[in-house]
């Protein structure tokens, strides 16, 4: 058999629910930031009384994090997650609300005293609502130069042009909403992907990185890239990643 085809074949075949890139190992290595997201969000949660996750996926971040504080609720806009999300994280008390892209938070005005937020929606204005005044923001974001090289690579365009979402534009509109920057980081730690069937369901997994990603259309490019990897030894992309953690004047 064809050796592309095998290992694209055997990314297609793959499944794929919640948040699980498990799949991945030994074929792709995200590179972690210098700081912990997960030692950041366990820190506030020993303080804090009434929590929300938002964008959970199917909750297995959060799930990690147990003992929850018992008002902690999760939000999910994926309609495939949300019955996920509710299985994992109902042993541990967590509502979760089911949160439609481009609406306002299924949250009450000054709800809750934590809100945590990794790589999900980032509305300032909204969390400015939710969060009670002396309220804490840990956040880990996306920025948009997240990965381009695998744009370049295979000529497709860039979802966000480079600059859109930052680490000092998401910092302004935080202030702007009355919020106190407490740490502010960002760096661009390192995506390496060691075959071409990585890449596909990478791709799959997270289809806003080439949107209307077909294995017909990319496939010149897709053989090239695997013909390289083949050749020269793994690609590397660089993830874009910063951090906010913020409090609510």
């Amino acid at each position: 058999m064809d050796p592309y085809a095998e290992l694209v074949d055997e990314a297609v075949a793959a499944s794929f629910t919640g948040w699980d890139f498990r799949w991945l190992a030994g074929r792709a290595h995200n590179a972690q930031p210098s700081w912990s997201y997960p030692d950041l969000a366990r820190a506030a949660l020993a303080e804090a009384t009434r929590v929300l996750d938002i964008d959970t996926g199917g909750g297995e971040l959060l799930a990690s994090f147990a003992p929850l504080p018992e008002a902690t609720i999760a939000t999910e806009g994926y309609p495939p997650n949300v019955p996920l999300a509710r299985d994992r994280l109902a042993p541990y008390g967590v509502e979760v609300r089911e949160h439609d892209f481009g609406t306002a938070l299924p949250v009450e005005d000054a709800e809750v005293d934590l809100v945590l937020n990794r790589h999900g929606r980032f509305d300032p204005a909204e969390l400015a609502r939710v969060l009670r005044p002396g309220g804490l923001l840990v956040t880990q974001q996306v920025g948009s130069r997240n990965d381009v090289e695998i744009n370049e690579a295979l000529n497709a365009p860039l979802v966000e042009q480079p600059g859109s979402y930052d680490c000092v534009g998401a910092e302004r509109a935080l202030v702007e909403q009355g919020f106190e920057i407490l740490e502010a980081a960002e760096e661009w730690p390192e995506f390496v992907i060691r075959d071409i069937g990585a890449l596909v369901f990478q791709l799959r997994a997270v289809p806003w990185q080439v949107p209307g990603f077909d294995l017909d259309k990319y496939g010149p490019a897709l053989r090239a890239l695997d013909e390289r990897i083949r050749s020269e030894g793994p690609f590397v992309a660089h993830d874009h990643r910063y951090l906010l953690r913020a409090r609510r004047r």
